[in-house]
């Protein structure tokens, strides 16, 4: 902490008895409280960084680092697939199909239902 400075060694060229007494003690407050402003800025200016700022590095890769990982996802990969190919493969679901004659039983039989709707004048089932 600094000492106080005194009225007369900041302001030494002025007569301080020509000034009235009001005007002494305004100066003096003054005086007060330019010391009271520089203390706070010392505090501030000395005082560490609230945050540190960092700036973001690029941060590169090794071509050894690169083939070390590439050569892991490789084995990672042949790990899976040695995998799959032990699993039982699941039966394929066959689609049924519908013979020729029975598709054809089932045209004739709508062909007829078709022809019963169209007699009673309608156009829908």
């Amino acid at each position: 902490m600094f000492a106080p400075r005194s009225l007369a060694s900041i302001l030494p060229a002025m007569n301080l008895l020509s000034l009235a007494s009001h005007q002494l003690r305004r100066a003096a407050d003054l005086v007060d409280r330019i010391e009271k402003m520089k203390e706070e800025l010392r505090e501030v200016l000395d005082s560490e960084p609230d945050e540190v700022k960092t700036t973001k590095r690029s941060r590169r890769m090794s071509r050894a680092g690169r083939l070390a990982i590439a050569a892991a996802q490789k084995a990672r990969w042949a790990k899976q697939k040695a995998k799959a190919e032990l699993q039982p493969v699941a039966k394929k679901i066959l689609k049924r199909k519908m013979s020729a004659s029975v598709r054809a039983k089932l045209a004739k039989v709508a062909r007829a239902r078709w022809v019963k709707v169209k007699a009673a004048g309608r156009t829908e089932l």
